[in-house]
């Protein structure tokens, strides 16, 4: 490689592959930023549904919709039933079921585990979308686990009853 030997040269190259470098790196900057894609089966009624739906979008997740219900969609990803809540979400390969953390799937989505997916069962005080003023200051206790494709478990993350889960921003 040859390097310019004038002064005024070495500028203008030095101009030259500083903008270039900048302008290679602007499509990775502004994918660091894309909301990740997330898509959510619910009952069109469920209230606590639409807060977790809510608190993924202000965490940073595009979300989809289907106010159809979950239990035809939860089978089809092969969920099992015991792990079920009120909602199920799909995201980067994964299942999502119920009122999981959003910093717990970003970190299933960095982790890349061969899993299933995350689950939360039942619907726990406490936990995204069921941490509203209804609730006070409640907060119950409940673990966030991994599913194994083969329907085991095991626990990814525990809450209890002095943590909330908190915005990621």
């Amino acid at each position: 490689m040859t390097y310019p030997t004038t002064t005024s040269s070495r500028r203008t190259w030095l101009t030259t592959s500083v903008t270039l470098l900048a302008a290679s790196a602007l499509p990775f900057a502004a994918t660091a930023t894309a909301p990740t894609p997330l898509e959510v089966w619910k009952d069109p009624n469920c209230g606590c549904c639409q807060d977790w739906v809510d608190h993924m979008q202000a965490n940073g997740f595009a979300v989809k919709v289907h106010a159809t219900g979950n239990n035809a969609v939860r089978a089809r990803l092969g969920l099992p039933q015991k792990l079920g809540s009120c909602h199920t979400a799909l995201v980067g390969g994964y299942v999502v079921e119920g009122h999981v953390p959003a910093s717990d799937v970003r970190a299933l989505l960095q982790q890349k585990p061969k899993a299933l997916g995350l689950a939360v069962p039942g619907m726990p005080v406490g936990s995204p979308g069921m941490d509203g003023a209804v609730y006070g200051d409640r907060r119950d206790p409940y673990d966030v686990l991994l599913v194994a494709r083969d329907g085991s478990t095991r626990v990814f993350k525990s809450y209890n009853t002095s943590s909330k889960p908190k915005a990621t921003s």
